[in-house]
Parts: C-alpha cells; sequence; structure tokens
C-alpha cells in the first residue's frame, strides 16, 4: 500500500500531513470527515479534491473511482479554453479509492488545539507573512529611465584594398 499526502487547507496557510494508509477510502469529495482519524482530534475537514498515483485529478461530477475520458470544457483537469472549446481528458470519478496519492481537505470547524501548534514551523521557516510594499504606480517614462542603458557597439566593416 503506498503512503498518502493529507493537504489540510487553513485560510491562511496549508500544511501536510503523511500517512501509511488511507483511512478515508469510499468516501466522496465534498464529504465532511472528522480530523480524529489523521491526528487532528476535534477539527471538522471537508474532502475538497484529490489526485491519484497517475496524476489524475479526481472530478466531483464523475460518478464512481475508475479513471474515465471526459470532454471537458472547464473546472478541475482543465485550463486556458477559449470560449466553447472542450477537451478530452482523463480524469478520476468522485470516490476515494487505493490509488489515490493526495487528499486536499478545508477546515470547517476548529479542535481545541490551534492548527500551528499541531504542525509547528520547521527549521529556518518563517511563519510571518510577507508584507507587501505600497508604492505608486510608475508611469512608463519612469519605468524606461531605470532600465539600464545598453552600449551598442560598433562593429567595423573591414577596409577593402584597392588592386
Amino acid at each position: 500500500m503506498t503512503e498518502v499526502k493529507f493537504v489540510i487547507n487553513n485560510k491562511e496557510k496549508s500544511y501536510q500531513k503523511v500517512l501509511g494508509e488511507n483511512p478515508y477510502l469510499n468516501l466522496k469529495l465534498g464529504d465532511k470527515v472528522q480530523g480524529d482519524n489523521i491526528g487532528l482530534e476535534g477539527y471538522e475537514l471537508e474532502i475538497r479534491g484529490a489526485s491519484d498515483k497517475s496524476g489524475c485529478p479526481l472530478r466531483r461530477d464523475i460518478q464512481g473511482f475508475g479513471k474515465k475520458k471526459a470532454l471537458l470544457a472547464s473546472g478541475t483537469g482543465v485550463r486556458g479554453l477559449k470560449k466553447g472549446k472542450r477537451i478530452r481528458k482523463t480524469v478520476a470519478g468522485n470516490q476515494i479509492n487505493e490509488d489515490v496519492v493526495q487528499i486536499n481537505l478545508k477546515i470547517l470547524k476548529q479542535g481545541s488545539k490551534k492548527i500551528e501548534e499541531i504542525f509547528p514551523p520547521k527549521e529556518g521557516e518563517k511563519r510571518e507573512t510577507l508584507k507587501v510594499q505600497e508604492s505608486e504606480p510608475k508611469t512608463t517614462k519612469e519605468k524606461v529611465k531605470e532600465q539600464p542603458k545598453v552600449e551598442e557597439k560598433k562593429t567595423e566593416e573591414p577596409i577593402k584594398a584597392a588592386v
């Protein structure tokens, strides 16, 4: 049996936990589960997405757990199509089975411990959020002035000898 990654999404940050077995077999995308099975006592989670061992995403609108080739216009597994275009993609059904290697979970209800206490920061990792510098937008003339000037090399043409 393969190990399963659980990606737990808080509003600000995502946390990852790896387990040797999957306690959520035969559940579907969108089901609400208890976090006790994966070490999050008191937490209520929702299964938001998953992917199988070959990287195919599970889609909520396809029933079952096998892979299927679906004609898709938008949604999970489809990016950047023009309006009216469709593409045939291999996706998996909405049921979690033994082939699933990653499950994405959303926190619905907090437990007694905060999520930061359960997943402490690793060495060298900062928990602070990055502050974005607020500045006035630059005009195009100012942007052009800031760019470094590149010197043009003049190539000398060989002198033709008069014969």
